[in-house]
């Protein structure tokens, strides 16, 4: 299989990076304090090792709820699994039962299938929000306390840290995170993550950074992590720069740059070494990238059906014609992908600002979709109650 090529031909300077300690998150030390954020159809085995091979970090997979570990779902199962050479290993559990969240920690850590694991207060998405879950959930401050309460307890006696990412609130009129950051530190989370943005702003507009600087002032004890609007390596030492948190967490600045954490790397350990890839450097990533996909779905096709959402993010910025794009958007197999990067101008170089930036669409703000009446009280309505271990879903998102 094809290692993952070398950019010394492609590599740039810029300022000198900020050097940063290590991240320590319960016994684990990060030595490049830089997370990889959980993401539904991205974040693979395939995609894992694609980003560590490119630098170093704490690499998380795809989320998966708690209801669908626990009967033991092939998918979920899937989704958990990790190559025998990453270390650490870390998931991802949603859930809005304490008691199926505590079920589906005890099977990660007693069964040893994970060395960390985090629990997601940050998704967004209708299909989590209405029940209660991902973004919704700390405003029920009861239901909240219970849930981490539930995670740490299993995951204590085999030494897995519990991780905590969250949202600032559901909107401005219902912020929670600074309150929720101190109850995750009073019951033994190792380490919280804030997306610096409300339920409500889905990925529009910009993330507050003040706000991770509050949560840094408020939460002293434990790591705080930074996420949101990290395009870069700078934007990365700025916002550590900036807020004071103890690392970053990296979403969608990655998508179709995996060397992103080369540069992250780098400027964390104060290097001003930066990748700045032609389209040939892109085109070997792909590759290499595909052959990944095929070793983690053992299924060729199914391998780059899945790979067809990467082409856009990788290829921003770089002269690729409108048929190229579509074709690269249907390829099916190895040999036909290889036919259509060799069709591409791979002798272009970096083009400089047309590939830097946002990747994916931000949207626009969009009202939430909660329980009725989920806002009038931070108290569980007893009906709400009564169908906590009905209101799980088998969903993906982060």
């Amino acid at each position: 299989m094809t290692a993952l090529p070398t950019a010394s031909s492609d590599a740039a300077t810029a300022a000198p990076g900020h050097v940063l300690p290590p991240l320590r998150i319960g016994p684990l030390q990060i030595d490049t304090p830089v997370v990889l954020a959980p993401m539904a159809g991205v974040t693979n085995a395939a995609f894992r090792r694609l980003c560590r091979e490119s630098g170093a970090g704490l690499y998380v997979a795809e989320m998966v709820t708690s209801r669908a570990l626990v009967e033991r779902g092939e998918e979920s199962m899937r989704i958990i699994s990790h190559a025998p050479d990453e270390k650490p290993r870390s998931v991802q559990v949603y859930g809005v039962d304490p008691a199926t969240v505590g079920a589906a920690v005890h099977l990660i850590a007693s069964e040893d299938r994970a060395d960390h694991v985090d629990l997601n207060f940050g998704c967004p998405v209708p299909k989590v929000t209405r029940r209660g879950g991902g973004s919704a959930l700390p405003w029920k401050n009861e239901l909240f306390t219970s849930i981490l309460r539930a995670a740490v307890s299993a995951a204590a006696p085999y030494g897995v840290p519990v991780t905590v990412k969250m949202r600032k609130g559901i909107d401005d009129d219902h912020l929670t995170y600074l309150e929720a950051g101190l109850v995750a530190q009073d019951l033994g989370v190792a380490a919280v993550a804030l997306h610096a943005r409300t339920a409500e702003q889905y990925y529009s507009g910009t993330a507050d950074w003040e706000a991770i600087a509050r949560l840094k002032e408020t939460v002293t004890d434990i790591p705080v992590l930074g996420n949101g609007d990290i395009w870069s390596a700078e934007d990365a030492v700025r916002m550590v720069t900036e807020t004071g948190c103890d690392g970053v967490v990296v979403g969608r600045g990655c998508q179709g740059r995996p060397w992103l954490f080369a540069d992250l790397a780098a400027a964390f350990a104060g290097s001003p070494e930066r990748i700045r890839p032609g389209a040939r450097y892109v085109a070997q990533v792909i590759r290499r990238h595909a052959e990944l996909m095929v070793e983690a779905f053992g299924d060729e096709g199914k391998a780059l059906r899945e790979l067809r959402k990467h082409m856009a993010w990788y290829w921003k910025g770089y002269v690729v014609g409108g048929e190229q794009r579509a074709a690269l958007g249907l390829v099916s197999s190895l040999a036909e992908l290889d036919d259509r990067l060799a069709a591409l101008d791979l002798d272009q170089p970096y083009p400089g600002e047309a590939a830097e930036g946002q990747r994916g669409r931000a949207g626009t703000p969009k009202r939430p979709h909660l329980p009725d009446g989920w806002l009038d009280s931070r108290a569980l309505s007893e009906d709400f109650r009564r169908g906590l271990a009905e209101a799980e879903l088998s969903v993906s998102g982060g």
